[in-house]
């Protein structure tokens, strides 16, 4: 069985093709820029050369045709007929309280994600381009999606409820969900495989540390806590993300800096966390090399970055 996995994003495509026999990659790349100039493809080949293709793309429809064109390439491609093609696999990565689980995509699943966008709106808009570009191009073929909260669904309710008025809960779905879920449903059940236990009978911190962070406390198997919340903001300090902070402090610094709340979202989402305290870039490798250099705040985006992540393993070693 082959299956093509794909990632989409507001304006990328992030792909893989599988052998499932033998669980190797056949064919792997990226499209970016959609819908922007400039918009290319870069194909990673198997003997580790990259090859990137420019290519006008308006719409995600054009950027999966794309990777479908790449992928039945003579020169640089894996498949002879797309017919190959098995399944087709999406990462979502909010699927509220409407998904606990995968499954296969149906016209009431599109739905359901399309009902998630306010939740998600760059992540889950591009999500859904992407199904319905799949669809358009191969109608016959089965898609499936993995959410990317749906292993936190399992938390309880004391744990993922905000204390706020409850009306609100259940009008507008505000409540912690969590992300990264595939990553650590794989790190919790892959630790207790080398390690010969039952995950049934374990207690385990998962930590997910990337320019993107978060972590979960796993119970016998079961997520019961984890540190991003409705969006992907919360929790643990991250690349460009601010993590954890006063909500006043939000409030406060919208009206000193005059911005309205879209505004306020990108300024804590993408100019914030390592890279805001630096001023020097959101990659921990940079920050490394700077701190290396002498750079005092460098060390302290380091010192703050460990710190929140100790502190976490600390309080979910209690919970």
């Amino acid at each position: 069985m082959k299956i093509l996995v794909l990632n989409c994003g507001s304006s990328s495509i992030k792909y893989k093709l599988y052998d499932m026999k033998d669980e190797s990659v056949l064919a792997q790349g990226i499209v970016e820029r959609i819908g922007l100039d400039e918009a290319f493809i870069k194909v990673k080949l198997n003997n580790g050369e990259k090859v990137q293709i420019m290519e006008d793309l308006p719409t995600h429809k054009e950027g999966v045709a794309l990777v479908f064109k790449v992928l039945l390439d003579p020169k640089i491609g894996a498949l002879k007929s797309l017919d190959e093609i098995d399944a087709v696999g999406h990462r979502v990565v909010q699927g509220g309280d409407l998904f606990e689980k995968s499954c296969i995509v149906t016209e009431e699943v599109e739905k359901g994600i399309e009902s998630l966008i306010d939740l998600a709106p760059v992540h889950n808009a591009g999500h859904l381009r992407g199904l319905r570009a799949v669809d358009a191009l191969m109608p016959h073929t089965p898609q499936v999606v993995v959410f990317d909260n749906a292993f936190h669904s399992t938390m309880p309710d004391y744990a993922y409820l905000y204390a706020v008025p409850y009306d609100l809960y259940k009008k507008y779905h505000v409540r912690r969900y969590g992300f990264h879920g595939t990553s650590h449903r794989y790190v919790s059940h892959r630790v207790c495989e080398m390690l010969g236990v039952d995950i049934k009978t374990q207690k385990i911190i998962t930590c997910h540390i990337g320019n993107g962070a978060s972590m979960a406390a796993i119970k016998n198997g079961k997520v019961i806590d984890t540190s991003m919340g409705l969006t992907p903001l919360a929790g643990l300090m991250m690349g460009s993300r601010s993590g954890d902070i006063d909500p006043s402090a939000v409030t406060y610094l919208m009206e000193k800096l005059g911005k309205k709340p879209q505004e306020m979202a990108d300024f804590l989402n993408k100019e914030s966390g390592v890279l805001g305290i630096t001023g020097i870039s959101s990659d921990m490798r940079d920050i490394e090399n700077a701190d290396l250099e002498g750079n005092e705040l460098a060390h302290l985006a380091l010192q703050m970055y460990a710190y929140r992540i100790k502190k976490y393993i600390g309080a979910y070693a209690a919970a």
